[in-house]
Parts: C-alpha cells; structure tokens; sequence
C-alpha cells in the first residue's frame, strides 16, 4: 500500500524500506519488539500544539520521553502541549499509532530529536498502524524539512510522564 508518506519518499527521490507488523498496542515499543529493533531507533512522532506556532510534530526514539520545554525552545513557544488524542485524526489525517512526520493532511513544522544522527537508519511511521519506514536520518530530515534540536529525555527523567493515549 502507498500511503501519503510513501508517495512523499518516492516524489523525493528517498530510498527507504517498508516493514510491516501486525499491530495491537499502538506504541513505539511494540513496533521495535516485532520488528526486531531497537527501541532507541524507533521514532515516534507526537502532535504537539505551541502557544504561538499552533501545531507542530515532534519526532523522536521512543525509548524516550519528550522535553515540552525542549520543544518549546527549539519552536520559539513560551509553552507546548500534547494535543488531545480526539484532535489526532482531525489535524493530520492520521489516526493514533499511525502518525508520520510525513504526509499529513496539512503541512506542520516537524522538529526530529538530534540523536537521530546516531543511527544508520531510523524507523518513522509510514501513515498506518503496523506500517514503518526505515530510513537514513538525512533523508527524513530533507524529506519532512525537519528541524533537528534536542527534544528527548529518558523515560523517568525529568518532568511529569508523558500519557501515551496520546502517542503517535
């Protein structure tokens, strides 16, 4: 299946490779496990709304948790929150567990976690649940135009937990 993000590689000109798994939990986390991946190399992407920008996408491994005040910085918001899972499907055409930094129903500022640039390869959603792309981190950069900075902390650290009804 070509999917909008799919489409967007191949107008580009971005190699990439489709994985598929047969999805249950929605998250990062099960996606690595049945892919055989490591976590670290799994990128999530979450739909964030900025007080002064409006939606933007931020995408990082998912063996962490986003820095809402990172974002913030890296943005120019003074503040940033996790969009409400209801709004998912209505801002990017996506549905939870299947958003992609690419493709979405409208163009939004993607901000990818610098450590992106530590791995070969990154895995992103291909725009449905089970579907991923496995990619050069420079290339989902020049594909989505996205904005390296540092948004990842570890998972426990810093700051309250992120709620992963609302991960993507």
């Amino acid at each position: 299946m070509k999917t909008r993000a799919i489409q967007i590689l191949d107008r580009v000109g971005v190699p990439y490779t489709v994985r598929e798994f047969q999805e249950e939990e929605f998250g990062a986390g099960e996606a690595a496990e049945k892919l055989g991946l490591p976590l670290a190399q799994v990128f999530k992407t979450l739909v964030v709304r900025g007080d002064r920008t409006g939606v933007i996408l931020a995408c990082l491994p998912g063996d962490t948790t986003l820095s809402l005040k990172a974002l913030a910085r890296a943005s120019g918001n003074k503040q940033v929150e996790l969009v409400e899972t209801d709004d998912i499907l209505r801002l990017t055409g996506y549905v939870r567990g299947g958003v992609s930094p690419l493709g979405g129903k409208r163009v939004y500022p993607v901000y990818v976690d610098r450590s992106c640039l530590e791995r070969p390869l990154v895995s992103v959603s291909a725009g449905m649940r089970g579907l991923q792309l496995l990619l050069a981190p420079g290339d989902l950069l020049r594909a989505t135009r996205g904005i390296l900075a540092p948004l990842a902390d570890p998972i426990g650290a810093g700051g309250p937990p992120q709620r992963r009804r609302r991960d993507g």
